[in-house]
């Protein structure tokens, strides 16, 4: 009998379902060793050496895998392929020795992948498995070292993370440029024109400003001016220009993009998509989800294009196969891209009763992604045209518009008409007179950047190098738990507390939530995966100006005060105080501003100024699922049963604008 060990009870059934009789499949349930719970761990003084310790809840499945691994004739760990994988199989070879333990790593879980695993084992990487050392460590220290400091300076309970509090660094700054943002006033002037030769041939040209330069239009009396001389003007095209734009297919998913699409598609959280992506994973449908590669092995491509002939046609096929560079700052293992593992196997074929129809709907995303990323490319023809209004001087407007000439890979990713607008322009020539219909001028104001969403913070912390790709969901999960931000219509903004502590630690220590400084701490991370480094002197590096800093601050500091909502309604207790509004470990909650003098606590009920839409009488309230998703329901309940996942409030104030436009 021969062993294999997994970590998680899925991926041990779907392997079972084709490695045959000779084979027992056992789950290790995830990590079986860390550091320790209720202390720090590690020794700071012996080279920062870890006290890993056996988890107590996994002391059953330990004991089950020593004694199936007695009479096995051969063990295989095939843990997950990645750094953490890695360290689970050291792990497991620690508890059952070297003499009969073996590594493989597969990338799919399919017959085939897992037999060219089999037929080529290897040695634990101990790279791979020091650089989830070197990162735990990291961690370790700065959440069991901040934190106190913490307690003592702003709040009890409270705990900082060091990739967590650099992405509610971005929050809360995001936040204070849109606070300090001063819109400013600008006019957009067009006009409806059509040619005199054609009938029902009208279209719309936009003011640019003279022949000589573009003009920006911002108040109305400047405006004004501009719309009465276009009203007294004769109308003529200029010039007519026209091209081919080609438009290439987006590359294979990797983690980030596919938790950025999960978002923007679904309004997904990254936690939920990742999750779907594993159940997946782990059922043998998708090649393995934690990656930052757009790499696609040889055989997959060969099989993709040979799909793409048949299915589609030669027009659709490029003539060699298409390859995609990393964007991310770092790439981390050389995983393949998310794709498809079996191409045969559409999206009807993950049953919903089975796998749920959020699997199915990730599929096939995923599915399609892949297969138009093989693709050849869409094709438009573009006209600009350039108009003169002449009445005197003469003024310049402009109008651009795409025909669809041949659709490539939007065959199998096909546009939104609001993603990707088309123009249909008339044929005119240079030179001919056009008719004028009316001028149109609009005020408009400059807008601050949006709010960070789960698409966006993920992109920008790629962008940034920070985080890699099984920390994304972890991080967004972690900084809403703790009540350092909060979202409200799937924008993210930072709480009092997350503004307090964001601000304490950039007061004290900027050098180590600077961005900079934390991406190049996961680049010496991967260093030391890649065997350039060694994770000991990563962590001194980082560690000597920290403990340093934890001294001062700790000495030196002021203890910080948490702004807070005052609701100007007197203390029913104590009558001295004034009620305000607080957040504690499960959210907000009404207290005394005499606190802890008085103790005086009520439920916090969150109204958005609207009465229900459903009965009238009660109001919208602010609500929370047992898994603590905001929804919006009516305060009068269970006697009306109104609830939305949207705010009313801004669905009544967007069918007010689409009315009265």
């Amino acid at each position: 009998m021969q062993l294999i060990i997994v970590e998680s009870p899925t991926k041990a059934r779907t392997l079972s379902r084709f490695l045959g009789k000779d084979y027992t499949i056992e789950a290790t349930m995830g990590h079986i060793k860390d550091l320790p719970k209720s202390q720090l761990g590690i020794d700071v003084a012996k080279n920062f050496k870890p006290e890993y310790v056996f988890i107590e809840k996994r002391a059953a499945v330990v004991g089950k895998i020593k004694k199936v691994a007695k009479s096995a004739s051969k063990i295989y760990l095939a843990t997950d392929p990645d750094r953490e994988g890695e360290a689970i199989s050291y792990h497991v070879k620690e508890i059952l020795g070297d003499g009969k333990t073996t590594r493989i790593v597969f990338h799919e879980i399919t017959k085939e992948a897992v037999e060219e695993a089999i037929a080529k084992p290897r040695d634990i990487d101990k790279n791979l498995v020091d650089a989830q050392i070197g990162r735990r460590v990291l961690d370790r220290l700065v959440g069991y070292k901040l934190s106190p400091l913490l307690w003592k300076k702003v709040r009890r309970g409270l705990s900082a993370g060091r990739v967590q509090t650099v992405a509610v660094r971005l929050i809360v700054e995001r936040e204070r440029e849109i606070e300090k943002f001063k819109p400013e006033e600008y006019w957009e002037i067009s006009c409806e024109v059509k040619p005199k030769k054609a009938k029902n041939k009208v279209f719309l040209v936009g003011f640019v400003g003279t022949p000589e330069g573009k003009i920006e239009v911002k108040n109305k009396d400047d405006a004004a001016k501009i719309v009465s001389h276009l009203k007294k003007s004769s109308y003529e095209v200029f010039d007519v220009r026209k091209r081919e734009v080609r438009k290439n297919p987006y590359p294979p998913f990797t983690t980030s993009t596919m938790s950025q699409a999960g978002a923007r598609l679904f309004g997904w959280s990254a936690k939920r998509t990742m999750s779907i992506a594993q159940r997946l994973y782990e059922r043998g449908f998708i090649t393995y989800h934690r990656t930052d590669s757009a790499y696609v092995s040889a055989s997959a491509l060969a099989k993709v294009r040979e799909l793409i002939g048949t299915d589609f046609g030669k027009d659709y096929l490029p003539p060699s196969p298409r390859f995609y560079k990393v964007t991310s700052k770092v790439a981390q293992e050389a995983h393949e891209a998310i794709r498809p593992t079996d191409l045969s196997k559409k999206s009807d074929d993950i049953k919903s009763k089975k796998y749920g129809s959020d699997a199915k709907l990730l599929y096939d995303l995923i599915y399609r992604r892949f297969v138009a990323s093989q693709m050849t490319a869409s094709v438009y023809d573009e006209t600009t045209i350039d108009v003169y209004a002449k009445n005197g001087e003469t003024y310049l407007l402009r109008a651009s518009g795409q025909v669809i000439k041949f659709d490539g890979w939007r065959k199998v990713i096909p546009a939104k008409k609001d993603a990707e607008a088309v123009s249909v322009l008339p044929a005119v020539v240079k030179g001919e007179t056009l008719s004028l219909i009316k001028v149109d001028s609009e005020q408009k104001f400059t807008e601050p950047k949006a709010r960070y969403n789960e698409a966006s913070l993920i992109k920008t912390l790629e962008q940034l190098g920070i985080g890699r790709p099984s920390t994304y969901a972890p991080i967004i999960t972690t900084i809403q738990i703790r009540n350092y931000v909060e979202k409200e219509e799937g924008k993210f903004m930072p709480t009092p507390i997350g503004v307090a502590v964001n601000d304490f630690l950039m007061e004290h220590f900027p050098e180590v939530f600077d961005y900079q400084f934390t991406a190049e701490m996961e680049s010496d991370l991967d260093k030391v995966a890649d065997g350039k480094n060694k994770w000991e002197e990563s962590i001194k590096k980082f560690w000597k100006p920290f403990e340093k800093k934890l001294t001062s601050t700790e000495n030196h500091s002021k203890r910080v005060k948490i702004e807070v909502e005052k609701l100007g309604l007197v203390c029913p207790k104590c009558k001295k105080g004034e009620l305000v509004v607080r957040i504690g470990r499960f959210g907000k909650f009404i207290s005394c501003s005499r606190f802890p003098d008085c103790d005086f606590t009520e439920k916090y009920i969150e109204k958005i100024g609207m009465k229900c839409p459903k009965c009238g009488s009660g109001d919208v309230i602010v609500k929370k699922t047992g898994k603590g998703k905001k929804f919006y329901g009516c305060s009068l309940y269970p006697k009306c049963d109104f609830a939305s996942w949207r705010n009313p409030k801004a669905e009544a104030k967007t069918q007010n604008i689409e009315t009265s436009s």
